[in-house]
């Protein structure tokens, strides 16, 4: 069995390639509205109490403002309100900023006021918006359990989501 180097079938299996890349450099540089994601899935659905949470997001393009959004995903035996945390963030140049937040997942009834799918309910909260980012690299997040408990049941897995803001 012998090859022959065809010089046509070459050129057009290079330019088709060469094309193909091109087209999904330009999808991955234009597009709009960018968002990065990042899960922390929780084993047995518990978040033990002095399990700090560590989310690093790359932010590879700066001089733009971001929202940056939690999401919480919860089982029908999460037992509180509300999701009560304390967040540390860093951002590339350096600024630190601290909040604590109490995310309402249930009405004083123990119905979920977030919005729930075949036994998984998710909430979501804005930790900031426009949040200007002066420089590239990493802007980190750090998220402590407030509730008074050794650990928190029902609790499937926690998120970060940074999007361009106004997108």
């Amino acid at each position: 069995m012998s090859m022959k180097f065809d010089i046509k079938t070459a050129t057009a299996r290079f330019l088709n390639l060469f094309l193909l890349t091109g087209a999904m450099l330009v999808f991955t540089v234009c597009n709009p509205g960018k968002s990065y994601e990042v899960y922390h899935k929780f084993e047995k659905n518990l978040w033990p109490r002095f399990d700090i949470l560590k989310f690093e997001i790359p932010i590879n393009e700066a001089d733009k403002s971001y929202d940056v959004l939690l999401f919480a995903r919860l089982s029908p035996q999460f037992p509180y309100e509300s999701l009560s945390f304390n967040m540390v963030m860093n951002t590339p140049s350096g600024e630190e900023r601290i909040n604590a937040y109490d995310m309402k997942v249930k009405s004083k009834t123990g119905n979920f006021v977030i919005g729930c799918n075949e036994g998984v309910c998710e909430g979501t909260l804005l930790l900031k918006k426009e949040l200007s980012i002066k420089r590239p690299g990493k802007l980190i997040i750090e998220l402590e359990n407030l509730i008074p408990r050794m650990q928190v049941e029902g609790i499937s897995g926690i998120g970060i989501r940074v999007v361009e803001s106004g997108k």
